[in-house]
């Protein structure tokens, strides 16, 4: 049956009584079926909203503006600057079996949708299931009583699939009900309430929300903020407990403000994320978390709680600076090939460099460029890895780098590495580390065992077992957690610390 498109005005109708399933011949009765929320586990007008916004943050000013002539209108705007991508959308597979099962059986189906319909188009196109669809277009929206309105006026008897609050006025005229992931204010109870009767058909919501919200938080990459407290471990002022409360303070700010800047990097990067072979299972991504207001809004709610709390430890400025770079490298500059991983390894220096700010122990130029070298290969690791992980030849989605680019990537990196050795050694030899360790020439052992570690993660990389982030890679590797309890014991030595007393220690 050839596609057909219908754009509706707004028509008010009474509310007329279900008529009772049993009654009404489902063979000739159209399934209607809801997008958002219910076909797909996301809502197209947010994510279309973060993508634009994400590549055009000046649109933002004209948001207002396309509001005010309707949210009909302001879909439409959005809907021709957003690329979508259907075969990556997070669909419900429940629905989809069963949408495809009643068409098996002639049923009419219909995609009905208060999205744009231009989304709702490309969505239809890419399943091949639909005979009709019915969607917004620039001056009306197709949702709520004005949905019920046009079905009741196009179809009579119909069944309907919906999730929310706002199909409960289809449902009120509909012959057959079916809920598909309701939300939280649906409960069954609610239903019935509303409808006078329970659904004919239910699929549940997983109950998934809180633990993908704790995953989106990503709180096993709050291992690279420890990264604060190596100004006291280099000054050997282990025991220097109001330096450990400062460094403490400004750890939790680097927390609160890491995880939002990962969220809105997730909401901004969902198609990527999607197309990759293991983030296209992140909750944002797969659905688990469905978009809403307040998801969106808890990146920048978590962004303000760490600046608050640097402010405290007086690293405001400082904070702020990283995650204006860190936002920044999540929009732009991570598309830029080489600007990416420098911009990584700045990243990572930075954390060091508010560490030496908060406790007030300001780090050598020997030890910055020990780190930033470092921090650079470990970059290098980081899109080596994922160019070995990545099955499509080419481009890889927002990244600028192709397949073929690996081995120049991983030679820049392990050069990277024996830099970060030679600036090692220069740090071991000087007069500060002379100033402030009795046996400064213990540390010299650090040298071959800091490269020993990078070197066995290049080799890892190379032989396919590294995962995308080699921190997170390390954070479970034995061999690194010893390879880090040596370079601590190490260093206790060199400034003569007990492992039974850690008091106030002797420094420069």
């Amino acid at each position: 049956m050839p596609l057909a498109e219908d754009i509706v005005q707004s028509v008010r109708i009474p509310n007329p009584p279900m008529a009772p399933t049993a009654q009404v011949d489902m063979a000739s009765m159209p399934l209607c079926v809801d997008l958002d929320g219910t076909l797909i586990r996301t809502d197209l007008l947010l994510e279309s909203f973060v993508a634009v916004m994400a590549a055009r943050p000046w649109l933002l000013l004209l948001v207002p503006l396309w509001l005010l002539r309707g949210k009909a209108f302001l879909k439409s705007r959005l809907a021709d600057r957003f690329e979508l991508h259907p075969a990556l959308l997070p669909y419900d597979q429940r629905v989809l079996d069963y949408v495809a099962a009643q068409k098996a059986q002639g049923r009419t189906v219909a995609l009905v949708t208060a999205a744009n319909q231009r989304l709702a188009r490309q969505v239809a196109d890419h399943l091949g299931l639909f005979d009709i669809v019915m969607a917004s277009d620039a001056r009306h929206n197709l949702g709520g009583r004005n949905k019920a309105a046009a079905l009741v006026e196009r179809f009579g008897a119909f069944e309907y699939i919906g999730n929310g609050r706002t199909d409960l006025a289809v449902w009120r005229n509909a012959a057959r009900v079916t809920v598909a992931n309701p939300s939280r204010g649906l409960r069954p109870g609610t239903l019935r309430r509303h409808l006078s009767r329970a659904p004919d058909l239910l699929f549940p919501r997983p109950d998934r929300a809180w633990k993908g919200l704790a995953k989106a938080l990503r709180p096993h990459q709050w291992s690279k903020n420890l990264l604060v407290f190596v100004p006291i471990i280099t000054a050997n002022q282990l025991g220097n407990l109001p330096a450990w409360g400062h460094a403490a303070l400004a750890f939790a700010s680097f927390c609160a403000t890491a995880s939002a800047i990962y969220i809105i990097n997730d909401l901004t990067d969902l198609a990527a994320d999607r197309a990759h072979p293991r983030k296209r299972r992140r909750p944002f991504a797969s659905g688990a978390i469905p978009l809403s207001l307040p998801v969106l809004a808890l990146g920048p709610v978590l962004l303000i709680l760490g600046l608050a709390g640097a402010a405290i430890s007086g690293v405001a400025l400082a904070l702020g600076l990283y995650a204006a770079a860190s936002l920044t490298y999540s929009l732009w500059l991570k598309k830029l090939p080489l600007v990416d991983v420098f911009t990584l390894a700045f990243l990572y220096v930075s954390r060091m460099i508010v560490g030496g700010l908060a406790t007030g122990f300001v780090l050598s130029l020997w030890l910055l460029g020990f780190s930033a070298f470092l921090f650079l290969a470990l970059a290098m690791v980081k899109r080596v890895a994922e160019l070995q992980a990545t099955e499509a030849k080419g481009s890889v989605k927002r990244r600028g780098y192709h397949t073929q680019d690996a081995p120049m990537l991983t030679t820049m990196g392990v050069a990277s590495s024996f830099a970060a050795s030679v600036l090692l050694t220069l740090y071991v030899q000087s007069d500060e580390v002379a100033a402030r360790y009795s046996a400064p020439y213990v540390l010299w052992l650090l040298v071959p065992l800091i490269l020993f570690w990078q070197l066995r993660l290049w080799l890892s990389t190379s032989r396919g077992y590294m995962h995308d982030d080699p921190i997170v890679y390390s954070g479970r590797d034995w061999v690194s957690w010893l390879v880090s309890a040596c370079a601590v014991v190490l260093m206790a030595v060199a400034g003569h610390v007990s492992p039974f007393h850690l008091g106030p220690l002797w420094g420069g």
